[in-house]
């Protein structure tokens, strides 16, 4: 047994380079069931982080009661995290939405039925089509936390159905460079690595990654090495001090902690040093890349002293972290929002990519690249075209690739939109702002809490012009600014497969019944396709599936000859034992570990996703200005300078804002926040400051204090933590509604507790994903402490000063086994579904936030979800 909210990694099963990571099983069950009276066990993974879990849901008497590791899935090999643990089944009963709400003339949302939900969705949606803005006046908003089924429907739906442009999801906030920075590489999303590279590994460069926290089942994977025979070396690139930072000590590596904005000058310089050094393998570089003389004559400005100068880090840790990348046999590297979420996005991944292009590290074990996503799903969203792109990874400026969707769906080419790049999601907001998008559907995100300069986002949302369809499990924040409300099924209410980061694929089986009249985000657009009667040119329905393995099975055509083949793939072969990482075809029946292992990348003319950007500006590259270059599947060496951020610290904001995670919530909390577990361990907002900020600023561990940008403020209590001087760090997780009031402030008068009221409208230029991480902020003193920070003590948030803060624990009820070395349980059937009685939510009054309005959860448990 162990208390894994103060155990986050849980029993360390150390082991040398190149064995394979030993089982453990973790569960958690309600303490009520023994394990021996669970019903039945329902195959799943967990939708918590990017990571995918492969679990068994535990169901007695048509509830889920528990969770455990699957030992069997090379994912986890039967673990799971805090979050996986205590908040994956947890919420299921906890304040759903169960039936359809519609607002009324007089702006109130009341309960009402499907048939007078969907009615006035598809009677709006239609006389906004008959309009001349047409397809153009619909956009969509979708989750990176849905199932690959859906999110194809909804492709299918809005690229052929309806032929708009304007679908995103909320994976622009978290994943868009990922998919940016590998399709400029390596000519197509996909990621060439794998998690099995941590076995085989001599060096681990984390670059703005946190897995410590955000994926721990990950970053215990990598504690094994670390505390097994030769363990690899730790880079940790980060301005706070993680745990993955402690790690980059220990192990005899290296934490380099540059301030925010400056990634690209850091890259720039750990490649200039690889090359001046020798450490490149000439003959790879080149025989299979491209760019090696821009590169080269781009980076030798940024010297070690140089890059120390920018970046604020000593020059010999930049000397030190380049020679363990160019003298280790084998590097392993992960990159996610501490890169992703800066204003050189897309060209710091990508610098990223230069490195193992350089050495050749690329395509064989413990020499991967995980451009890491930062939601389960995301990888579904990208795929499917959810996020706007073509399905199966096709480039929308290639018509040949745009026929081939048309052949497949049966529809007019010109219907599929072309014309002109995807509409992000940022571009989206604008849309809808300026009056030209006046529908727009969110399914299972929570934007009035996770988007930029959160003001504006809820006077758009609260506009009369725009028509808002929210489809989600809980009575969001989003959800109490829409016309039509519409009860969703959530993970373990529904069927279907879903993709993690290293394109392991997962089956999902329903294990019980979603509440009171919820329906699963395929039938609701399933649903619509109906009302909306789309056909095909032949006259049939455009949408010919009608279940989740019929809209499988259409994925899988969708996929064939792409680089993300799915076509030997089947709901039977993914029942049981462990995921499957795609390409799976005739020529790899039993998946794909690793890509690019023959150094061919998808970077043909006629097979690549896209022609590439200008890093610096992001306009396009155009198709004959990228077959001039011929590149032949060769990869791309991507050469930029480095710019300053655009909001940087000055005299009236001297500090750097940035915000981010904690190990305990999952983005906006709405599942994570219903966990009374979870809820415990990180109860609500803090603000972090080093130790010598505060000093200067006369802050001491838990005062209350100030933090504004140019935007709004917010203020919580201080924790006097472990970061560098001139960064405040605050979570992004908390919303508006732990104290509900108007306009996102309570009802005392005190500002909300929502970092992203004080973050920029902003983005970089290719992946167009915002800049949460680098902007302009003051902090001030507003009274004294009542008590240590509500901020854990478990995690990169750990006070330097740890005496008088009590430690964070879970207690008894967080108790979970953890059998190391276990057999694998018998595998899960498939279960019959039982009946699940309604729980009707009380509808609120009023378009936006209002005191006292009805359908709300306690403040100790609410706010929104991503998800």
């Amino acid at each position: 047994m162990g208390d894994r909210i103060a155990d986050i990694w849980g029993t360390r099963t150390p082991h040398a380079r190149d064995t394979p990571w030993p089982v453990r099983v973790d569960s958690h069950l309600d303490p009520s069931v023994a394990e021996e009276d669970v019903d039945r066990w329902v195959q799943s993974a967990c939708v918590l982080c990017s990571n995918g879990c492969g679990c068994d849901i535990a169901v007695k008497d048509g509830r889920t009661v528990g969770i455990r590791g699957r030992a069997a899935d090379a994912v986890n090999r039967g673990r799971l995290g805090p979050k996986g643990l205590y908040g994956s089944w947890q919420w299921n009963r906890t304040d759903r939405l169960t039936r359809p709400l519609v607002r009324d003339a007089s702006g109130n949302l009341l309960e009402s039925d499907w048939d007078t939900a969907m009615g006035r969705i598809a009677e709006r949606s239609r006389q906004l089509l008959a309009t001349d803005a047409g397809a153009l006046s619909h956009g969509f908003y979708t989750s990176g936390q849905l199932f690959l089924e859906e999110y194809y429907t909804l492709a299918v739906i809005g690229k052929a159905g309806l032929g708009t442009p304007h679908m995103d999801g909320n994976t622009r906030l978290c994943t868009a460079t990922a998919a940016a920075a590998l399709k400029e590489s390596f000519g197509s999303d996909g990621q060439p690595g794998s998690y099995g590279d941590i076995e085989a590994t001599d060096a681990v460069f984390l670059f703005g990654h946190n897995m410590a926290e955000t994926q721990t089942v990950l970053w215990a994977r990598i504690l094994d090495r670390i505390h097994g025979p030769n363990p690899p070396r730790i880079v940790a690139v980060d301005p706070r001090t993680t745990k993955v930072a402690e790690a980059a000590r220990e192990t005899g590596g290296v934490h380099l902690a540059p301030l925010p904005g400056t990634n690209q000058a850091l890259m720039n310089g750990l490649v200039r040093e690889v090359l001046r050094n020798g450490w490149t393998d000439e003959e790879y570089v080149a025989r299979h890349t491209l760019g090696i003389e821009e590169l080269e004559a781009t980076v030798e400005p940024y010297s070690p002293e140089h890059v120390a100068r920018i970046c604020k880090v000593p020059a010999e840790d930049v000397r030190r972290a380049a020679e363990v990348f160019g003298t280790s046999e084998r590097v392993l590297s992960t990159v996610l929002q501490g890169f992703y979420q800066s204003h050189q996005a897309t060209a710091a991944s990508c610098a990223v990519n230069n490195l193992h292009l350089l050495r050749g590290l690329i395509g064989r074990p413990g020499c991967g690249i995980l451009q890491m996503n930062g939601q389960p799903t995301a990888q579904n969203t990208r795929e499917c075209g959810a996020d706007g792109d073509l399905p199966g990874f096709r480039n929308w400026e290639n018509p040949e690739h745009v026929r081939q969707l048309a052949d497949l769906w049966n529809v007019d080419p010109v219907v599929v939109p072309h014309w002109a790049p995807p509409t992000h999601a940022m571009q989206i907001w604008r849309y809808c702002e300026q009056g030209s998008i006046r529908f727009l559907w969110i399914s299972g995100t929570n934007p009035a809490v996770s988007l930029p300069e959160l003001r504006r986002i809820r006077e758009i949302l609260r506009q009369d012009s725009l028509f808002t369809v929210v489809q989600d499990g809980f009575l969001t924040e989003t959800a109490r600014c829409a016309d039509v409300v519409l009860p969703a099924a959530m993970w373990g209410e529904k069927q279907g497969t879903f993709t993690n980061v290293d394109r392991t694929v997962h089956l999902s089986d329903k294990a019980v019944d979603p509440p009171g009249e919820a329906r699963s985000d395929l039938d609701i657009w399933l649903d619509y396709a109906r009302r909306m009667d789309f056909r095909d040119k032949d006259g049939a329905p455009l949408v010919k599936w009608s279940d989740p393995q019929g809209a499988f099975e259409a994925w899988k055509e969708c996929t064939r000859g792409r680089p993300v083949d799915y076509t030997g793939l089947s709901y039977e072969k993914l029942r049981g034992g462990s995921g499957i990482q795609w390409p799976v075809g005739a020529d790899a029946p039993r998946g794909t570990e690793r890509l690019y292992a023959d150094a061919e990348f998808p970077t043909r003319p006629d097979t690549c996703e896209t022609y590439g950007h200008d890093l610096l500006t992001g306009g396009s590259i155009g198709e004959e200005a990228y077959r001039a270059r011929r590149p032949d599947g060769r990869a791309f060496l991507k050469a930029v300078p480095h710019l300053p951020p655009p909001e940087p610290p000055r005299e009236e904001y001297p500090f750097v804002l940035t915000t981010g995670r904690t190990a305990y919530h999952f983005h906006t909390r709405t599942k994570t926040g219903r966990s009374r577990r979870l809820r415990r361990a990180a109860p609500r907002a803090w603000v972090e400051l080093s130790v010598g900020d505060g000093a200067r600023l006369g802050v001491r561990e838990g005062d209350v204090v100030r933090v504004e940008s140019p935007r709004g403020a917010v203020e919580a209590p201080a924790r006097i933590g472990r970061g560098r001087d001139g960064v405040v760090f605050v979570p992004f997780h908390y919303g508006y509604w732990d104290r509900p009031g108007t306009d996102g402030a309570s009802p005392d008068g005190q500002p909300p507790s929502a970092a992203n009221e004080m973050t920029l409208t902003e983005w970089d230029p290719v992946s167009k994903q915002p800049l949460f991480k680098v902007g302009a902020a003051r902090v001030t003193k507003v009274s004294d402490a009542s008590g240590p920070s509500p901020a854990p003590t478990t995690t990169a948030s750990a006070p330097a000063d740890p005496a008088g803060v009590p430690e964070t624990v879970g207690g008894p009820d967080a108790e979970a086994p953890g059998r190391v070395g276990a057999a694998a349980p018998p595998q899960p059937s498939q279960p019959p579904q039982p009946p699940q009685p309604p729980q009707p939510p009380q509808p609120p009054s009023g378009r936006g936030p209002a005191p006292g309005s009805g359908g709300r959860a306690p403040s100790s448990s609410t706010t929104g979800t991503e998800g």
